[in-house]
């Protein structure tokens, strides 16, 4: 099989040569196409644009409110001691980062991880806009406060937007802690485990492992619902 792999490889290097051209998905064409902005003053200050990372459909895409200094240096979101929380989350419903899509609400870090401004959010949420037609979740998971605020469209405490269904341009919007916030107070741990295998009996019952077998909220999904902003 392999030496019939590097015969085909071999025939193609010498029908087009060494520049073969491989077709790139939507979403990595968008990525290459954004990834050198500069509309706003976070552009200076930044070592990566922080795109995002996972799976190209997946149906589940968690959103933070902007990349750390771990993120800003690797280029990929929540990858410090927050990421592996949230990686041993989604381990505890089978799933792993590869099968859902992690970006923030800004790409660029800000100075000494302060909130993002309004006007770097209003320069930055259109490329979310974007990310969301291309990926096509089933549901948005903000992750904090401040990400939940940000797409609800007001200001409003964690502890009035969790357990509650919100739409964000026409998708589901769930708002979970932060999982740094989870680090903090070790207390909330439980409650958060528990967050994310109501999320899994919401948008995964049912599921095989991959797009095709999952499922949006089940029939007496009986959690508060209200519009976010569009």
């Amino acid at each position: 099989m392999q030496s019939g792999k590097r015969a085909y490889l071999r025939f193609i290097r010498d029908l087009y040569g060494d520049r073969v051209i491989v077709e790139q998905s939507a979403l990595t064409e968008y990525k290459n196409s954004i990834s050198a902005c500069t509309h706003c003053a976070l552009s200076a200050g930044r070592t990566h644009f922080v795109f995002g990372h996972g799976r190209e459909d997946a149906d589940l895409m968690f959103v933070g409110e902007g990349p750390g200094e771990a993120e800003d240096l690797s280029g990929l979101p929540f990858v410090g001691r927050a990421g592996k929380l949230l990686e041993k989350m989604l381990a505890e419903i089978k799933l792993s980062r590869e099968d859902v899509f992690i970006t923030n609400v800004v790409k660029c870090r800000p100075p000494g991880n302060r909130d993002p401004k309004p006007e770097e959010i209003a320069t930055c949420e259109p490329y979310l806009h974007r990310q969301i037609e291309l990926i096509r979740p089933k549901v948005i998971i903000a992750l904090g406060r401040i990400a939940g605020k940000l797409l609800i469209g007001e200001e409003r405490s964690m502890k009035d937007m969790r357990g509650k269904l919100f739409n964000y341009r026409g998708v589901d919007l769930r708002v979970l802690y932060h999982p740094a916030a989870i680090l903090r107070n070790m207390g909330l741990y439980d409650m958060y485990r528990q967050d994310f295998e109501a999320l899994a009996g919401m948008y995964l019952k049912g599921r095989e492992r991959g797009r095709d077998g999952m499922k949006g909220p089940q029939t007496g999904d009986n959690t508060g619902s209200e519009h976010g902003k569009q």
